[in-house]
């Protein structure tokens, strides 16, 4: 069988760059050779080589974190140079990242997410109206951003002036979000239009971390993970239901992971990753492994799924 010439998209600009040239390196090596014939890109250095090889390449696998990689900027380049790729599409990708849209999305489907108020880097924010209208403690994080990079819990008034300089110096626009305090879960979605729940993963951040920041992320033994979640099967079930519903309120497509809290009862969604971070290790491949799918596996499931999807776009191209 002849091999897939496949693109392998890794490293990038933003501030998840090392993040995302790890998982790389790890997904190279999970990847079946005798499948695939397989190139790496760097986008902060390999564009211009990736247009001029673009007639040579079946498929692509992005890899990338943050801003210009899992944005849609990536993928509306991909379109145009006609590469199928895994996951959300530029609509999609786009909404996803910027957690603003993305609420607002969650909102108009019913998909339950914490409260929350938006503010641009131009405006005045009145400390003491924000907290009479969300009340302490409060999450301040950027719009668009990855990792839980630029983000803090504030349990004072007095700390949020730092805490709103440190999100503006990762995106123009912030949110500031009820804080609630609970069981931090986290499930993924598998497929096009015929989505597969996989098992729920609870994650237990270790001392020192107050939730699942970027230490607690890529550090480790910074975080206990357990798959399945020590929870009930009927809120299992909520949690894979809600996982799938946010998956399509966002426009997604391929494979995405939700993140939620559980606090008395209630599953609240914090927000939905189009492209998860996709070491060994890493939340999604732990779980897919769980579900019966081991790491080259997963990836080639991704792959298959890239190409289906990009059969569908092909309408949408003048003959």
């Amino acid at each position: 069988m002849e091999k897939i010439r496949l693109a392998l998209l890794s490293g990038g600009i933003s501030s998840e760059r090392e993040v995302s040239l790890n998982s790389g390196k790890q997904v190279l090596e999970a990847l079946d050779k005798d499948k695939y014939d397989i190139t790496r890109y760097d986008p902060k250095t390999d564009l211009k080589q990736l247009v001029t090889d673009a007639d040579s390449i079946d498929a692509a696998l992005i890899i990338l974190h943050g801003p210009f990689g899992e944005d849609g900027t990536v993928q509306g380049l991909l379109d145009l140079l006609d590469i199928p790729y895994q996951g959300a599409g530029v609509l999609g990708s786009s909404v996803a990242m910027n957690k603003l849209t993305a609420k607002q999305l969650y909102d108009h489907a019913e998909v339950p997410t914490p409260s929350y108020l938006a503010f641009s880097m131009n405006e005045k924010i009145n400390t003491s109206r924000v907290v009479e209208t969300l009340d302490l403690p409060l999450v301040i994080k950027p719009a668009c951003a990855g990792s839980s990079v630029g983000m803090t819990i504030v349990k004072d008034e007095a700390d949020l002036e730092d805490a709103f300089k440190l999100s503006f110096q990762h995106d123009d626009t912030i949110i500031v979000e009820k804080y609630i305090k609970g069981v931090e879960l986290t499930c993924g979605v598998l497929g096009n239009d015929n989505l597969e729940a996989l098992p729920v993963i609870e994650i237990i951040p270790g001392e020192g971390h107050e939730f699942f920041d970027f230490n607690a992320k890529y550090v480790a033994g910074e975080t206990n993970e357990i798959c399945p979640a020590r929870i009930d099967d009927n809120t299992t079930k909520k949690v894979q239901q809600l996982a799938r519903k946010a998956h399509q309120a966002l426009f997604l497509k391929g494979y995405s992971r939700t993140d939620f809290i559980l606090c008395n009862s209630e599953l609240q969604v914090l927000e939905t990753n189009t492209i998860p971070g996709m070491t060994a290790t890493s939340l999604y491949p732990q779980s897919a492994k769980v579900g019966g799918y081991s790491f080259t596996a997963l990836l080639d499931k991704l792959i298959e799924l890239a190409i289906q999807e990009h059969k569908k776009q092909k309408l949408r191209r003048s003959t």
